[in-house]
């Protein structure tokens, strides 16, 4: 897998994004302990806030970032969305009231919504190679599950000599040094679009996305992982340290066995996806998920949690590892952002909907049922996934034009026998819809 770190473009923007993710891990860190500094008892409720408007900010902003970075040269666009969210970070210390979080977080996601996936689509075009990107995808994975489990073993050795505010110091320079990174290279062009305003194209990838089988399957895929992960996320400190009565250090073991299954999937992934369908990988990894939610409705104690974690963790990384691959089949490169765009606001509008009914539910029903009722919702979502991707799911896909004329550029380029013709298939102006019959 680390073969494809021997690309000096790639090489760098991956360090780029692992450094910026152990700075944000740190933010993470030095925000909860400034929210209880500032609202003492009620900084659950502060960082529960928090975490609505950085999904809010990445639902709402992310398709209209995606619009307008279509339009921007990406290394430079990157480079001042690193320094946009250093200068966030950099004010973050001198907060004295409860709305200036909320105020600069926005801001700072709001910068995050428009630079991932503008990172995101630019790496399908440094690696062509479809190996390549897939061994990318999973360094990728491998780096923010590694993020999860590092940067709080970091921040708490920072602890131990700097006070909190110094959190934040390691959060700006680990911005700076992913722009100073991205600075070092020369990323590929990218086609822009032309004729096209901006407000049409902030619909573009959405309309891509719904209309193509194989990412409508997606969709349903990341309501499967947004109910396990909220799961994860926000209940396991609930079950460690009030059900079972453990300490902050039970949570940070179960929420690592959970990585360490993630890790351990995304590792396995590249030969996987060389002898399995993606599709075939990804339903695999969503009912792997659902059975470990159905694992919790008996749950006895903390020792078969972090199995149960583990396995959860492995389900989530196979069911949506694979989805840059799906991306980079189903749009033409100068699509690549907006349909980048749209995967991130839609997963993470799943993510902002299963949060908040993980942590109600968890509270007002008991975590069994709690278990059984996100297993429910997952094990629809893969239903629905099943039904609407199909399992014979080819790149090239015969078709007809029926309303184009026989002189068409189209057809000239690629010519069609008896009312038909095959080519990869993509969503676009000429080919609106997908076809019915295949």
């Amino acid at each position: 897998m680390l073969e494809v770190l021997r690309n000096r473009t790639y090489r760098h923007l991956f360090a780029a994004q692992v450094i910026a993710l152990v700075g944000t891990g740190l933010a993470t860190v030095a925000l909860g302990l400034l929210a209880f500094e500032i609202a003492g008892a009620d900084a659950g409720a502060v960082l529960g806030t928090a975490l609505a408007i950085k999904m809010t900010a990445y639902v709402t902003l992310g398709p209209i970032a995606g619009a307008i970075a279509e339009r921007l040269p990406r290394r430079p666009l990157l480079i001042s969305l690193d320094l946009a969210r250093a200068a966030t970070a950099v004010a973050l210390p001198f907060v004295s009231e409860i709305w200036q979080i909320y105020l600069l977080i926005f801001v700072l996601q709001a910068a995050s919504a428009a630079f991932t996936p503008t990172f995101q689509a630019t790496i399908p075009d440094v690696l062509p190679e479809e190996k390549d990107y897939t061994r990318a995808l999973s360094l990728s994975r491998l780096a923010y599950d590694l993020e999860n489990v590092a940067s709080p073993l970091l921040a708490a050795a920072l602890l131990t000599v700097i006070s909190f505010h110094g959190l934040f110091a390691g959060t700006v320079i680990g911005f700076l040094t992913s722009a100073a990174l991205v600075m070092s290279i020369v990323l590929p062009n990218h086609i822009r679009p032309k004729g096209e305003r901006v407000l049409s194209r902030i619909g573009a990838g959405l309309r891509i996305f719904l209309a193509t089988p194989r990412l409508r399957g997606l969709l349903a895929i990341s309501v499967a992982v947004a109910a396990a992960g909220a799961m994860v996320i926000v209940n396991t400190v609930v079950i460690v340290q009030s059900q079972f009565g453990l300490s902050q250090r039970a949570t940070a073991l179960a929420l690592a066995c959970f990585g360490a299954g993630s890790m351990l999937a995304a590792l396995t992934l590249p030969r996987l996806l060389e002898q399995r369908s993606d599709r075939a990988a990804m339903l695999s990894g969503a009912a792997i998920m659902i059975a470990g939610l159905a694992g919790g409705l008996f749950l006895p104690n903390y020792t078969l949690l972090l199995p149960l974690w583990a396995v959860i963790g492995i389900g989530y990384s196979m069911a949506q590892t694979p989805s840059g691959r799906l991306l980079r089949r189903s749009a033409h490169a100068e699509d690549r952002p907006a349909i980048f765009a749209a995967q991130f606001a839609l997963s993470h509008a799943c993510w902002l909907a299963t949060y908040p009914l993980a942590g109600w539910l968890g509270a007002k029903v008991g975590m069994s049922a709690t278990f059984g009722l996100l297993a429910a919702i997952a094990a629809g979502a893969l239903a629905v996934a099943w039904l609407v991707w199909p399992r014979h799911d080819p790149d090239v896909v015969t078709h007809t034009h029926d309303g184009l004329s026989p002189d068409d550029p189209h057809l000239r380029s690629e010519p069609a026998k008896e009312g038909s013709h095959a080519h990869p298939y993509i969503i676009d102006s000429i080919h609106p819809v997908w076809p019915e019959h295949r």
